[in-house]
Order: C-alpha cells, then structure tokens, then sequence
C-alpha cells in the first residue's frame, strides 16, 4: 500500500478536485475504517509524508483527570492521570500516547473497508467542492437544458454537473416548456435533498432575475456606471426598475432602454413579455415616489419617512392611472420605493381639457385652407 498516494492523485485527477481533498478523503478513510477495526469510541490520526508518498496510522490516547466523565463514555480514547503515571511520571492532563496501527495486519477485511470508505469519502468531497463551485454563483442567471418535466409541473434543467429545478411557483405565468428547451434562471441557491441529492434551485420571478438580465444587455449597468437601485416585479405582466449614475453626460434610462428599446425590448422578450418601467431614482422620497406613480401626474406628497408611508394627493383623471389595472401600478410603485402609498383624491383636473362652452374658441379640426392663403400671395 505504500503507493496508494499515487493512486489517490490519479484519483483527484480524474474526478476532479484538488490534490488537498482527494488527501483529506483519504485520511478520513483510514481513521474510520481503523475504527471499524477496533472500536468507534477509538481515536486516531493518519499521517501522510508527501516526500516518501507514504502514511502511517497512530492510535491516539489522551491524559485527562481521574474524575473526567469522557473516560467512561470513550474509554479507548482517554486515559486516567493516574494510570498513565504508570507508565511515564512526566506526563500531565492533556498530553497524548500515540501507538502506530498497522492496517496491513488485518488483511483483506481491512483493504476492503478502506476501498468503501474511500470510495464514500471521495463522492462527498466531489459534492462540496460542487457545493462551493455553484455557490458562489448564486444571484447569477444560469443556462441550462431541460430534461424533462415531471408530474408536480416541476421543470428540471441539466446545468453542468448539477441538476436544476424550476418549480412552477418560480416559473412566470403562462410560459411552459419542453423537453430540448434551452432556458435562462437565476439560480437562486444550492441544496441538498434526501430525493434530489445536491441540486440548483432556479427561479425566473425574481427581481434579482430582472436585474441580472439588465446587467447581460446594458453595458453601463455591467461596467457600473448606470446603477440599478432597486426592482419590483409582478412577473410576466409588469415590472419597475430605479436606476441612478453619478456621471453627468449618461442618461441612466437611455442607457437602459437602449436605440428604438433594443436593449428593454430583449429583457422583456425573455421575461414573457413582461413591460418593464424604467425610472430615475431620487434619494428624495417625495420626487421618488412621484416617479415611481408614473405614467400618472400626482399634485401633492406627504411622507413619513419612519413609518415609511405617503399619502399622495392626485385627482380623478389620474387616480385610475395610478391604480393601474387590477391595482399592478400602485403596487409596483410600493415595492419599488418602500412605502406604503395612499392615495388623496383632490378636486381638479390634470389633463389638458377642451373648454366646449360658446365663449371658448373651437379647437376642432377642419379641412378648411383658405385662411392659410394670404400667406403665399
């Protein structure tokens, strides 16, 4: 067995993970099927000499009082002060008796233990060096295949290594997929589960989604110099984005939006046709708010910024604006900013009205050229 190391770097190789945990697997593997050999209460150490690519095995006994309750529940692990002053009047609570433990003295039954627990060791570092690799790619959008939907309307998505699951919950109204299907999620985080094993959890409902495809289309929002202040979402209908930058010559929503809204048009096209608002954001919650209402024209603001609540007063004409069907556009603007907004009918209109009274000029159109003559004599 003396090059076993060997063995264990081919190993890493081929799995790929790093030499550090392939080594690590194995000296886990030695110490439990050391103690499958003799006793689980057992301590041992296992000791790799990466210059000799060789390792040896200690059994590890540590000093403790005469009274320690861990002498009776790990009795192969501790000893008393007093029996080990013994065997050597120099020791003291908390040193350690080390005897090696040869492996190769147990035969077949040893090298089998250790190919299982080897083989287990290995399979639980690939999956947390998976693990780490996928978390630190959580809020970032995935690619991935789907494989195949399954009786709950769960989604599953072939992503690397990993498999991904889009629940219905996370999937945007009214899209459906199909085997084949190449789709775009934000990964939401990694588990694991005793059906699935170590998996993705995808979402396309997020802001978080919306904000990372902002970032994939619009350059100045990657590069960071148009910043997204804050999203909300009613996924596949409607959605609100603040955006803010501290240069002067970038308009935040032209960067956004993009020539004849190539830029918009492509976030919503993925997102189901989700109309998307672009607005200016303001560290003034009055202005922000105001914003945040369009298309609709407010005429007064009050807000209590402790109780994070506005009341805003606007007239009839625009009240539906502000609405919004089925209530989407106060909503949006809700989430958007933090506030709780409460609207103030006031008397007035806002929009621009025809006066059809006698005394008022008639405004209508008319096909009539001749008062225009005059001016091409």
């Amino acid at each position: 067995m003396e090059k076993i190391l060997d063995i264990i770097e081919a190993i890493a190789h081929e799995k790929n993970i790093s030499r550090e945990s392939a080594i690590e697997a194995f000296k886990d593997a030695l110490i439990n099927t050391a103690k499958k050999l003799t006793s689980p209460s057992s301590a041992f150490e296992a000791v790799i000499d990466n210059d000799t690519k060789t390792y040896h095995i200690n059994k590890v006994i540590t000093v403790v009082a005469d009274d320690d309750e861990r002498l009776e529940e790990e009795p192969d692990a501790y000893i008393s002060l007093s029996e080990a002053k013994e065997f050597d009047d120099s020791l003291e609570v908390g040193d350690q008796l080390k005897e090696e433990f040869n492996l190769e003295d147990h035969g077949r039954t040893a090298s089998a233990n250790l190919f299982r627990e080897l083989e287990y060791h290995v399979q639980r570092r690939i999956e947390q060096d998976l693990f780490e690799k996928y978390r630190e790619k959580v809020g970032t959008v995935m690619l991935g295949t789907v494989n195949r939907i399954d009786n709950e309307d769960n989604t599953h998505v072939e992503i690397g290594e990993l498999k991904g699951i889009l629940t219905r919950r996370n999937r945007i109204k009214g899209e459906s997929f199909k085997r084949g299907d190449t789709i775009r999620a934000l990964l939401r985080y990694v588990s694991v589960d005793p059906q699935y094993g170590l998996f993705l959890e995808l979402t396309r409902t997020s802001p978080k989604f919306l904000e990372a495809l902002m970032a994939n289309e619009v350059p100045e929002i990657a590069d960071g110099v148009v910043e997204i202040v804050a999203a909300a979402r009613i996924p596949g209908e409607r959605a609100k984005i603040a955006l803010k930058t501290d240069q002067m010559n970038v308009d935040p929503i032209g960067a956004a939006v993009g020539v004849k809204g190539v830029r918009i048009n492509a976030v919503s096209e993925e997102l189901n046709g989700e109309n998307i608002d672009c607005i200016e954001y303001s560290p003034i919650p009055e202005i922000f708010i105001t914003r945040a209402l369009s298309p609709a024209i407010t005429q007064n603001i009050k807000v209590d910024q402790e109780e994070k609540k506005a009341v805003v007063d606007i007239t009839g004409d625009q009240k539906a604006k502000a609405i919004g069907r089925s209530g989407i556009n106060i909503r949006l603007a809700s989430m958007l900013t933090g506030y709780d907004i409460e609207l103030n009918e006031v008397e007035g209109v806002t929009e621009r009205q025809i006066d059809s009274s006698s005394d008022a000029p008639d405004m209508t159109k008319t096909k009539d050229t001749s008062a225009l003559e005059n001016l091409f004599k």
